[in-house]
């Protein structure tokens, strides 16, 4: 289970079993943007190499820039974040694209190629980090059986339902099998039934050891998964 520390619980802090590598880690961060708002404020939690963490909260509550901290979109306006055991902030061009290699991300809004079919929008990212046609073919075919999608590669993304085009976008996202995966909101624009398949497929990735960090603000999917959760409020994090 994460660690958690915020300004309130300093000494009670969750603790987590011992060992096991850390895959994220944020020292005391405060997000503050330039209009004076502040996302997050002193915000400290260490997450394990394959553990499930759900963040939840209300629209601008700072869900999102907690994920673009751990990509490097944001930066931290003081504090450390630490992802595979890098200080992001202080990466730069090819190191900092070598990291984000191993980040999986999926959004809410699919961020799909129209004029791209199911296989060439899942294997995109593959062509450009120059892996062979071979090893692109080997990838593709589990990929999209895992998310059930197999039999329409060959489909466009207007070919598809909400569910299906988010079901694209996790298969790009875990197609270069990286240890981390984010999902921002990943069933925020689908019904219930498409939302539970897509979390049935982020907890079978998480089964196969990878670490997922997802924010949402549905709850009922949240009590319905069993997942550790933490709660952004007034940018502070708290455990659930």
């Amino acid at each position: 289970m994460p660690i958690l520390t915020t300004q309130e619980n300093t000494d009670k802090s969750v603790s987590t079993e011992e060992g096991g590598k850390t895959a994220v880690q944020l020292r005391s961060v405060t997000k503050t943007y330039t209009n004076g708002y502040d996302a997050l404020l002193d915000v400290s939690i260490e997450i394990k190499q394959g553990e499930f963490l759900f963040i939840t909260g209300p629209s601008g509550s700072g869900k999102s820039t907690l994920l673009k901290l751990l990509y490097g979109e944001e930066l931290p306006t003081q504090g450390e974040v630490i992802v595979d055991e890098f200080n992001v902030a202080a990466l730069r061009g090819d190191r900092l694209s070598s990291l984000r290699r191993r980040i999986g991300i999926v959004f809410q809004d699919y961020k799909l190629i129209p004029q791209r079919t199911v296989a060439e929008n899942v294997t995109f990212v593959l062509q450009a980090q120059g892996f062979t046609r071979k090893e692109i073919q080997r990838r593709l075919e589990p990929t999209l059986k895992l998310v059930g999608l197999l039999s329409k590669a060959d489909r466009f993304p207007d070919q598809l339902s909400g569910g299906e085009q988010q079901r694209v976008s996790i298969a790009r996202a875990i197609v270069g099998t990286p240890p981390l995966l984010l999902a921002d909101e990943p069933t925020g624009n689908l019904d219930p039934d498409n939302s539970w398949q897509v979390m049935q497929i982020l907890q079978k990735l998480n089964s196969f050891g990878a670490t997922v960090i997802v924010t949402t603000h549905d709850e009922q999917l949240v009590r319905r998964c069993n997942q550790p959760v933490v709660q952004v409020r007034n940018g502070r994090l708290y455990r659930k």
